[in-house]
């Protein structure tokens, strides 16, 4: 019989688990005990640390329900999510607009609307703005007929979801036209904190950190043949574009809201133009999925996995 050291113990648990027959599933897994083992022994952690992380872990997983995904904010404020975006980056077979995070407010059942709609339910005075832009593939020719879903806080730096699962709120889902172009009314996005009354909030506080996200919306875009892109615009002169908690912002995404754009479709408004290029599709984005889903769907997709087939061979939600 092996006798298990700390030495000995991460070879051990490789040996046994070497024996997993789907290959992903086995590459992952080992790695994810070297790096656990060794991340234990480089920083000496002691039953009361390792108890009090399992806490922190059960607490987070208890925050989650089909409104509030805790683990994706969790991800997001270790900057995981915004890695794990960066790689799937790479695998693009062109080199399209830069992605941003999906983050945990997403909702697949975002209202269809016409062009030129008014997303948000109740519009304080001066704070209405036109979004618009073209959408087309990386040599500029435009998408007729893509799908551009859109979402973003209100005035109180609240998403719909965060305030009433039932409400649907500043959400829209639009189709370009024959020249690319896409064009709403929107409210001005501000700048907001990330919810700081769960586990994530509670580690962001003890870290000393602001908990910030620069003003922003959200984009969720695609268009047959091509990558889905997730992105977001950000506002260039919000404070916190360079040091945001979710490490989501980049120069390359900062915008700026014109008050006398003379190209904008929806005259009398201040004005954000937000063009984007997409690549097309290839080998990866058939079975990678996206960085994020929608709350309600994780739950759902865990449901389905009740008959004994491990969350890792488990499709990915849609």
């Amino acid at each position: 019989m092996r006798e298990l050291t700390p030495e000995t113990i991460t070879d051990a648990v490789l040996d046994q688990m070497a024996t997993t027959p789907d290959a992903r599933m086995r590459e992952v897994m080992a790695a994810a005990v070297r790096h656990l083992h060794a991340f234990a022994r480089e920083v000496k952690l002691t039953p009361g640390e390792w108890i009090r992380g399992i806490e922190f872990m059960t607490a987070v997983g208890g925050m989650c329900t089909p409104e509030r995904q805790e683990f994706i904010l969790l991800s997001d404020t270790l900057g995981l999510s915004a890695l794990v975006n960066g790689l799937h980056d790479s695998t693009a077979v062109e080199d399209g607009t830069h992605t941003s995070l999906l983050g945990p407010f997403y909702r697949e059942t975002s209202p269809r609307l016409a062009a030129g709609s008014q997303i948000a339910r109740t519009v304080k005075p001066g704070s209405e703005c036109a979004l618009y832009g073209r959408v087309t593939d990386v040599n500029g020719r435009p998408l007729a007929n893509a799908s551009v879903s859109i979402w973003q806080t209100g005035a109180d730096g609240l998403y719909d979801i965060q305030e009433s699962a039932a409400s649907t709120d500043y959400r829209g889902v639009f189709a370009t036209d024959a020249d690319g172009v896409y064009m709403l009314r929107t409210v001005k996005p501000v700048g907001y904190s990330i919810p700081m009354d769960g586990p994530v909030g509670g580690m962001v506080k003890a870290q000393a950190r602001h908990g910030m996200r620069p003003a922003h919306i959200h984009f969720l875009v695609g268009a047959p043949g091509y990558r889905e892109l997730v992105t977001a615009l950000y506002l260039r002169d919000d404070p916190h574009l360079a040091d945001d908690v979710v490490f989501g912002s980049s120069g390359d995404l900062a915008v700026d809201l014109d008050a006398n754009d003379p190209g904008c479709p929806i005259k009398g408004l201040p004005s954000i133009r937000f063009d984007m290029r997409l690549s097309r599709e290839g080998a990866a984005d058939k079975t990678s999925g996206r960085v994020g889903s929608d709350p309600a769907a994780i739950v759902k997709s865990r449901a389905g996995t009740g008959n004994g087939q491990s969350p890792a061979a488990a499709p990915a939600a849609s």
